[in-house]
């Protein structure tokens, strides 16, 4: 590696400003070096094309190759499992996980009046739309922050293109893009468990890359990495994709671990839920991994036997 750590990300304003933000605690000159990925070109719905890795695999293919010597990557878009020849050397403190709604008028969600169009590319907000308002219409929606806004809110400079009463959208990635006041509404994480690892960020360097994992190191949260690998590990356990209707979170509070995952009919018909915790004693790095294995491993067996596996496969099939 040269003297200047080349960081790659996507190329979204969003992806730029979150690995930006992330990069400056990186140790030393950083550049930062925009990957154009799969889902960033192909706008079908993530359920055509697959979701898993549509947004890391080129991120994947530059650091392996040598073009970067980092990869950057929203947590809840990384496959879980391992990729030949990659490490995960950090995984960043995690901004506000929840999602918030942009509406027009400043509704709220109970106001969205009944009927209402409600905008998401997600399987997992679709469902729990559908679970908590069945008359609302959601529609699939693809595209960057700022362009997903103005469906509802209309174009900035001309207030042209409004077709929507509302998006939903992860309030981190409003935050990171200094967005949060458009936010109406925020869905609390007990109606909405959002997708595994949403607000945080993954840091990947090439296995065995010391300098790498030298400067990325000050990036690391512990107890952020045990809540997402929590989340992860249920999404791996029931073999479910990022297009999975699947919410899993998981917090350290209290001297615990918590968990709660929940899988959803697509349709909204239908919800699972399981709720775990583990009591922390020394919070090494050990025991947070146990700790997250022990929730995510119970979790996911209650589903499995209250059949979720037949609702989350049958959903996304």
């Amino acid at each position: 590696m040269s003297g200047v750590l080349k960081v790659g990300t996507r190329g979204s304003e969003l992806a730029m400003a979150q690995c930006a933000a992330l990069a400056k605690r990186f140790a030393g000159e950083v550049e930062l070096v925009p990957i154009t990925t799969q889902g960033d070109t192909d706008r079908s719905s993530l359920q055509q094309i697959g979701g898993t890795g549509v947004f890391v695999s080129a991120l994947r293919d530059a650091l392996l190759d040598g073009t970067v010597d980092v990869a950057v990557h929203s947590l809840k878009d990384l496959p879980t499992g391992a990729a030949e020849g990659i490490e995960l050397a950090a995984i960043s403190k995690r901004e506000d996980a929840r999602d918030a709604l942009v509406a027009r008028d400043r509704l709220t969600f109970a106001q969205l009046p009944e009927g209402a169009k409600v905008g998401t590319g997600s399987p997992r907000r679709m469902a729990q739309l559908r679970a908590a308002r069945p008359d609302l219409e959601v529609v699939d929606l693809r595209g960057n922050v700022p362009t997903r806004i103005a469906r509802a809110l209309g174009d900035a400079e001309t207030g042209e293109g409004v077709d929507l009463d509302a998006v939903v959208l992860a309030l981190a990635g409003l935050k990171r893009l200094g967005l949060d006041g458009k936010a109406t509404d925020t869905l609390e994480l007990i109606d909405f468990p959002t997708a595994p690892g949403q607000g945080a960020l993954a840091v990947e360097i090439r296995a065995g890359d010391a300098v790498a994992r030298r400067a990325v190191a000050k990036t690391d949260h512990a107890a952020t990495r045990a809540a997402v690998e929590a989340e992860r590990h249920v999404l791996a356990g029931l073999e479910a994709g990022c297009a999975a209707p699947l919410g899993a979170h998981a917090e350290v509070a209290d001297g615990m671990l918590f968990l709660t995952a929940s899988a959803y009919a697509t349709d909204g018909t239908k919800r699972l839920t399981a709720s775990h915790a583990y009591t922390l004693d020394e919070r090494t790095a050990a025991e947070y991994a146990e700790a997250a294995h022990d929730v995510a491993g119970r979790a996911v067996s209650e589903l499995m036997e209250a059949g979720a596996a037949d609702l989350i496969h049958g959903s996304v099939g």
